[in-house]
This record gives C-alpha cells, structure tokens and sequence, in this order.
C-alpha cells in the first residue's frame, strides 16, 4: 500500500459478528440442513481467528457438520476478508450462496478461490478467513 501520509492512520477495528448477524446467519441458513462445512483462517493476522469462531459458532448452533478451524496460510493468504475456497470451477453450493447473499446485507463481501488441493467433499463449503485490508482515515 506504500507510505501512508502524515495526518491519516491506518486503523484495523477487530471482525467480530454482532449477535444480531449470527441470529440473522441462522435464521438463513437452517434451510440447508445436514452441510459439511470447515474454517481455515490465516494465523498471521490478529483477529482471524476469532472471527472464524463467529462462523463456527453459527454453523454449530444449525447443526452443521463442522471441521473446527485450523490455519491454512495457503487457502487464507490468497486473499483478504473472506473466501470460499472450491476445488474447480462450478458454481458455489446453495447453502453457500445463502450465506453470501445474507452477508452482502451487513456489507460483507465473500470471494470465491479455486484451489486444486481442496479436500472438501462435493457439496461442502470451506470458509477461509483472511487478513482485513486496512482503512485509512483522516485524522
């Protein structure tokens, strides 16, 4: 990004899923029952890991089939925010797609990685957590 001028600042506020948002997540995604989902998140960035605890939370509570977040710098560092990593082309599966159109309501954005390695089965979602792109601000 460069050097930052004299009179911004860069500023990084913590993700966090307001209470309201998981309620709404819920609601949403309870028509998807029985989803294999799992959360990797990127272990260079100070809150990724507790904002895929967010996303495992929802996920538990609707009784997904959960693979608890671990790091992956590989599926994670290929990008900033949030991702769907998938194994090749081919659209997104619908509980995924659900879950991208209730996020875009809060100004979430979700991109989709191809990557050829994913060992998720067909069907199932990986959610990758990735650094936030930082703001900058007037001071």
């Amino acid at each position: 990004m460069g050097a930052v001028p004299w009179g911004r600042l860069m500023h990084l506020t913590p993700r966090k899923l307001t209470t309201h948002q998981k309620a709404v997540l819920i609601q949403v995604l309870l028509a998807f029952p029985d989803q294999q989902v799992g959360v990797r998140y990127d272990p260079s960035a100070s809150d990724t890991l507790s904002y895929a605890e967010d996303f495992l939370t929802v996920f538990k509570v609707i009784g997904w089939e959960v693979t608890e977040g671990s790091p992956s710098e590989t599926s994670s560092g290929q990008c900033t925010g949030l991702g769907f990593v998938v194994g090749g082309p081919g659209g997104l599966p619908p509980s995924a797609e659900a879950l991208r159109d209730a996020l875009r309501i809060y100004g979430i954005e979700i991109v989709t990685i191809c990557d050829p390695t994913c060992d998720m089965k067909s069907g199932g979602i990986i959610l990758a957590v990735g650094r936030e792109t930082p703001s900058v601000i007037e001071r």
